[in-house]
């Protein structure tokens, strides 16, 4: 049984020694380097969490068909809820999304990260006992039966995914021991840790382990699983490249089973699962190139100037706010007692201005006598960083 159920979960990597096998190796090195470059080129304090937290909560929201503006990401940062019911259980359901990554990214999970059953379901777990009552039921589209979805708790029952058709629920649990077995990046060299990042995240959708919240789980595994091996990072996201390409199809495409003798040697289909290893790292270096070009400091500090100088001009922001936005941009935080030096106000003038920067989100503090560092309201988004959401396309 165990070794009929893994057979047909194979095969698990692309086959060693092929072209495309080392085609997917030039692009986990260059994955590797880029997203290296990327860490290395903003400072620590400005490595902009919040921001991509929110962007990775909306295209992943996206994604699975909800539809949150960025607005309603950050009331919910600000813990501001919405009263009419729908919308506010959406908001929940990013609060609960941005609240699972925090732990990731700050590496404060309640289980050692590994592609293990154990870590799969804390994920889904952390996530769904946050989720409102009404996001925790499925509806059998044939029949109309409701179903809870138990946080953490394996599937128990047969499901059909629209083409797709999961593996039994008895096998679900052996099929995640195998997984967890194949996808260790400890037993891995660090190009194919890299490749089984892509794999595992098309493998783990394809065993559907629970009744909802597959997909979303698959992306937070992907996410951990590349800031476990030195590769993610709070600078960017693979999310907002898979909303707005061609994800589904690409996953379905690797759900086929194996056509004829010259696609591997498994049950599912080796050209499949190659297909998505390549488009999964190619929008991987897209999104880093991305937010390469967006966090360029130099590139920024210009977007940043041109519109914080027409704020000034509409006497929406008091002036010099520029120079101590520049200074949380370029140095990363500084304490407030600096802002008389930076601004060259007297001291009560530039803590006006500090206070209003705070106020307005311009400016973020952990505390009354914490340092600030750069902040970033969402009106501010579409000139800072352009395209980060599909409106400023």
């Amino acid at each position: 049984m165990a070794e009929t159920t893994q057979f047909n979960m194979q095969p698990l990597l692309p086959a060693e020694g092929s072209a495309a096998t080392a085609e997917l190796t030039d692009l986990a090195f260059d994955l590797t380097a880029k997203a290296a470059a990327l860490a290395g080129a903003v400072p620590d304090a400005v490595a902009a969490g919040t921001l991509v937290r929110a962007m990775n909560c909306y295209y992943s929201n996206l994604i699975e068909g909800h539809n949150t503006h960025p607005r309603d990401i950050e009331r919910v940062l600000a813990s501001d809820f919405s009263n009419d019911p729908d919308q506010r259980d959406l908001q929940l359901e990013a609060a609960a999304h941005i609240a699972v990554q925090e732990l990731v990214d700050a590496g404060t999970e309640d289980v050692p990260f590994g592609p293990t059953e154990q870590y799969v379901r804390w994920l889904h777990r952390a996530f769904c006992e946050r989720l409102p009552e009404s996001l925790l039921w499925v509806v059998d589209p044939d029949t109309g039966e409701r179903y809870h979805v138990g946080p953490g708790e394996l599937r128990t029952r047969h499901v059909v995914v629209g083409q797709h058709v999961p593996p039994d629920a008895d096998a679900v649990s052996p099929l995640l021991g195998h997984f967890a077995e194949t996808y260790d990046p400890d037993r891995l060299g660090r190009a194919k840790r890299v490749i089984a990042v892509a794999a595992s995240h098309h493998r783990l959708v394809w065993v559907h382990p629970f009744l909802d919240g597959n997909g979303r789980v698959a992306r937070m595994l992907s996410h951990a699983y590349l800031r476990h091996i030195g590769l993610g990072s709070a600078l960017w996201s693979v999310s907002r490249g898979l909303a707005r390409t061609r994800y589904r199809e690409v996953l379905a495409g690797a759900d086929r089973p194996r056509q004829g003798d010259l696609d591997g040697r498994g049950a599912l289909s080796e050209a499949g699962l190659v297909a998505f290893c390549r488009y999964f790292l190619e929008t991987c270096i897209d999104q880093v190139n991305y937010m390469s070009e967006i966090l360029d400091p130099a590139r920024l500090l210009a977007r940043m100037e041109r519109q914080v100088g027409i704020a000034v001009a509409e006497g929406m922001l008091p002036k010099r706010s520029f120079s101590l936005l520049r200074e949380a941009l370029m140095i990363g935080t500084f304490h407030r007692g600096q802002a008389p030096t930076i601004t060259g106000y007297q001291e009560r003038k530039a803590r006006q201005i500090l206070s209003e920067l705070l106020d307005r989100g311009y400016l973020v503090s952990d505390g009354p006598r914490a340092p600030v560092r750069l902040g970033f309201p969402v009106e501010v988004l579409a000139d800072w960083f352009p395209r980060l959401y599909p409106q400023d396309d």
